[in-house]
């Protein structure tokens, strides 16, 4: 696919960004996107509109309200948003493959020393401070996005109830962004304002926009099913490298709401369907995507070099392994990038039109709500060892076991909030001095 190759009249202006310093940030956004998909979304607000100024809070609220409708990993898919419209698809593929590429590299040496050697202390040791920090780095977006978003009681109550659905009551993600852009609409026809209109010039969609996408989605759905249709045709339906082409290709297309939304899914068929994991060991592979950059979801990454190391065929071990992750991270991002370069090209034209702003502003609300139920569940799970979930009847509740908490991650995290938020520190030294001391702090507790 060509970097000029474009849905020409619905593409809005290239903004003027070198594609070298593009390069450059998102390599940087790429090796830090700590956090699961809050951090990271805090993180490409923090570059992209606080510092770079590459594009105004409307323009990246509203990539991230189409992002978080489609399925898989929305940062990366708003990583890769944002790349498309600075460099058409050139700049998405770049945006979208470096904000994968560190963690998948990392994952698969840690899948690699997990297989070998089992317990891996030093790396969890490492990144221990990493994670207090983020939560600031979250708790620091949450305010500006929620500040922005939030414009009124109307929003205010969308993300109050988006918050208390998801948290409280485990409701479906998609159900929550279906009833807040539905709100949102029927807010529009009686008169709610819901978010101030910027003018945009019509975009109307000629043929040639539409043979453009149409190309686009042929390449990437080639790139796609061929990998895992020739595995099926030469190896059949019974060999692990065709069930973890199938397997993976199929949950990409349902992963809506994110990594959290599917991983019992996931850990539930590898281990009980497929037998590639131990009980347990879905839990480790968690704790190493937590610990690693990119996408909370590349957990699969793991999940399918175990699955492939443990049926390798005629092949080594550890080869297969390595075989079986790419094909996992192959068949899990792809898709990705599909969703975008066909879609972006319509919203964008879309943007400026009451109703569906309107709409895609009550999902902004519910995304606040949404990112601060994250943000909660990540506070719990870096301050506590132990979490147990309670359920009373439909209600869920959240117990830490308080003998279990960990007063250096609290420490570590007010000392984060306080350099980030009170004294305006930047992000980056924050993160490096969080993940010293950190790392100290266990040298010295050993």
């Amino acid at each position: 696919m060509d970097g000029r190759d474009t849905a020409a009249s619905a593409e809005p202006e290239a903004l003027e960004v070198s594609f070298k310093e593009a390069f450059r940030v998102w390599l940087r956004i790429g090796l830090i996107s700590f956090g699961g998909p809050a951090g990271q979304i805090a993180l490409m607000h923090k570059v992209l509109v606080e510092e770079k100024k590459w594009i105004d809070e409307a323009r990246f609220l509203h990539a991230l309200n189409f992002c978080m409708l489609l399925p898989g990993p929305e940062a990366q898919q708003l990583a890769t948003y944002v790349g498309w419209l600075l460099h058409r698809t050139l700049g998405g593929l770049v945006a979208g493959i470096l904000f994968v590429l560190p963690g998948a590299l990392v994952i698969l040496v840690l899948s690699l020393l997990y297989a070998t050697y089992g317990e891996l202390p030093l790396v969890a040791a490492a990144f221990f401070g990493i994670k207090a920090v983020v939560l600031a780095v979250v708790a620091e977006a949450l305010l500006r996005i929620g500040r922005r978003a939030l414009r009124n009681r109307l929003h205010l109550g969308i993300a109050a109830a988006a918050f208390v659905g998801i948290f409280f009551f485990a409701l479906p993600f998609p159900l929550i962004v279906v009833l807040a852009g539905l709100i949102g609409f029927l807010s529009a026809g009686l008169g709610q304002r819901t978010a101030p209109r910027e003018p945009v010039a019509e975009q109307p969609l000629g043929r040639g926009d539409r043979r453009a996408s149409l190309r686009i989605a042929l390449v990437c759905l080639g790139l796609w099913l061929a990998p895992t249709a020739a595995l099926l045709a030469v190896l059949g339906p019974e060999n692990a490298f065709a069930q973890i082409g199938v397997f993976f290709s199929k949950m990409a297309v349902v992963t809506f709401g994110g990594a959290y939304a599917v991983l019992a899914y996931v850990g539930q068929q590898a281990v009980e369907t497929y037998g590639w994991l131990a009980p347990g060991e879905m839990l480790d592979g968690l704790g190493l995507a937590e610990t690693t950059p990119g996408p909370l979801i590349m957990v699969v990454q793991f999940v399918g070099f175990l699955g492939a190391h443990r049926n390798p065929g005629g092949l080594d071990p550890l080869g297969a392994g390595v075989l079986g992750a790419v094909l996992t991270t192959w068949v899990t991002f792809l898709p990705c990038f599909l969703w975008i370069f066909l879609g972006a090209p319509y919203v964008e034209a879309l943007r400026g039109k009451a109703r569906l702003d309107a709409a895609l502003s009550g999902v902004t609300a519910a995304v606040v709500g949404v990112i601060l139920n994250l943000a909660l569940w990540f506070a719990l799970h870096i301050s506590f060892a132990v979490v147990e979930e309670v359920r009373i009847s439909a209600l869920r509740l959240y117990s830490p076991a308080w003998e279990t908490v960990d007063p250096a991650s609290l420490v570590l995290t007010g000392a984060a909030l306080v350099a980030m938020l009170r004294l305006k520190l930047p992000m980056l030294p924050t993160l490096a001095a969080g993940a010293v001391l950190g790392a100290l702090y266990h040298v010295l507790l050993s």
